[in-house]
């Protein structure tokens, strides 16, 4: 089917997740246009020669995102979460109803944007994770009060442009953070465990890099294309009574299932923290 192109996108303080987001509307080829602000040039210079991208320093036009938010249909708020409502202060005099609002902030809910830009702008409360600079993005996304299937559905376009999108209730989107928004770090850190193991066996630093790096991607990719379940491809590789099974063997006694569940519900006892302000 074909698609139409995105309707005028604003996003404001695109830093690393907000600029992988115009990268990804702009690689798409489903932009009409995106307009982005930084506070300074430099950065505002990092996303100026994106196809379909204007990119915007404060620093140059102070009233970007005032500006910036009058022209966009959709406006993602990319800026760190204390300075949320400031900004929705700024731009909120300058959106227009119906205008779709998508917060990127981390702990920041619902109920503060719609307490500051009222009932007419719909709100999307969203987390993406760091993937999303490479296209290969989860993002969780949650309506707010007045926000309509077509509303999400848009707002899913945008996301999908860098990744993969999953429609939540607001509150399960700190539980999502610990799986997809924390999760990158949880691959990294078995990364460099393997690594590790590897040049404990005699491998230089170079080799030892390569082959457990190359392994997780190798083994990530193949699980893409197989369609396959883990599990399934788990046994693949695990002959009975081979050399696997019996490394399988030890990494299943650390309970890596029960690691995992404490892990992921350390991680959301302290997103509670934060969002209490602790």
């Amino acid at each position: 089917m074909t698609h139409h192109p995105l309707p005028t996108v604003a996003i404001l303080g695109a830093g690393s997740m907000g600029g992988a987001i115009a990268q990804g509307i702009a690689r798409s080829g489903d932009a009409s246009s995106v307009i982005v602000t930084n506070r300074s040039v430099e950065k505002a210079a990092e996303l100026a020669g994106l196809p379909a991208v204007t990119s915007l320093a404060l620093a140059e036009t102070p009233s970007a995102n005032v500006d910036a938010a009058a022209a966009a249909d959709v406006v993602l708020i990319g800026v760190k979460p204390a300075m949320v409502p400031d900004l929705l202060r700024e731009i909120e005099g300058a959106l227009r109803p119906g205008t779709i609002v998508v917060s990127l902030a981390a702990g920041v809910t619902i109920a503060t944007f719609e307490s500051i830009v009222g009932d007419a702008i719909p709100v999307v409360r969203s987390m993406p994770n760091t993937p999303a600079v490479v296209g290969k993005a989860v993002t969780g996304i949650a309506g707010g009060s007045t926000v309509t299937p077509e509303h999400l559905a848009l707002v899913r376009r945008v996301f999908e442009t860098c990744g993969a999108v999953l429609e939540v209730s607001e509150d399960k989107i700190d539980a999502l953070s610990t799986i997809s928004g924390s999760g990158p770090a949880y691959v990294f850190l078995l990364v460099e465990a393997l690594t590790e193991a590897a040049r404990g066996k005699g491998f230089d630093e170079a080799s030892a890099r390569l082959m457990a790096e190359q392994t997780f991607i190798g083994a990530a990719a193949l699980l893409a294309a197989s369609g396959e379940d883990p599990a399934e491809l788990r046994r693949r590789v695990t002959s009975p009574k081979g050399t696997t099974e019996r490394a399988i063997g030890v990494l299943q006694t650390a309970n890596l299932d029960g690691l995992f569940s404490q892990a992921t519900d350390a991680a959301l006892a302290r997103a509670r923290e934060l969002a209490a302000g602790a």
